[in-house]
């Protein structure tokens, strides 16, 4: 990264610091080894899905993530620093990057937050396995619709019930 001046640090600082507060989920990786072809491959592949990737200097995340939930993990901002950060679905983000990672493995998972809770690499695969969020969410409306469904249906067989009862009581008067 060039030199930048005190104006530039503090704009990248804000910006940055503004990105670490909005994101859902914030993935630490360690780029040496890729080149700048592997690196851009990388950012076009989250940048299809709404996310984004970038290098920051160790110094200048380590300011940003003050007062935010990524202050949790500032010890690993060692070495060459990338930053993958989603807004909106945190599981989509973690799949990409794994999944990348394991299509090139000079990337390097250093850890990252999701939903404000610290992860490692291990915790970083299994959340990796979970449907992306808006199946979680139809499942979620499934489950929670599901008694209604049957209470509903419940009432209806009663109800149908009574009804034929009634019509066998009526057919039985009508034949005495």
């Amino acid at each position: 990264m060039n030199e930048l001046n005190k104006e530039d640090k503090i704009r990248v600082v804000s910006e940055l610091q503004e990105k670490f507060a909005k994101a859902k989920g914030v993935v630490f990786t360690d780029y040496r080894g890729l080149n700048v072809e592997e690196i851009t491959e990388l950012r076009n592949s989250l940048r299809s899905a709404e996310l984004e990737y970038r290098v920051i200097k160790n110094t200048l995340a380590r300011r940003a993530a003050e007062g935010t939930s990524v202050d949790a993990v500032k010890d690993i901002f060692l070495g060459p620093l990338g930053v993958a950060i989603g807004y909106d679905d945190p599981v989509l983000l973690v799949k990409k990057v794994l999944a990348f990672s394991k299509a090139n493995e000079k990337l390097e998972i250093k850890g990252g937050v999701v939903e404000g809770s610290v992860c490692d690499f291990e915790q970083m695969k299994v959340i990796s396995l979970l449907p992306p969020r808006d199946v979680q969410l139809a499942m979620l409306a499934g489950a929670m619709n599901a008694p209604a469904t049957k209470f509903a249906g419940l009432l209806s067989a009663t109800v149908t019930r009574f009804a034929y009862a009634l019509e066998a009581l009526k057919n039985k008067k009508n034949e005495n």
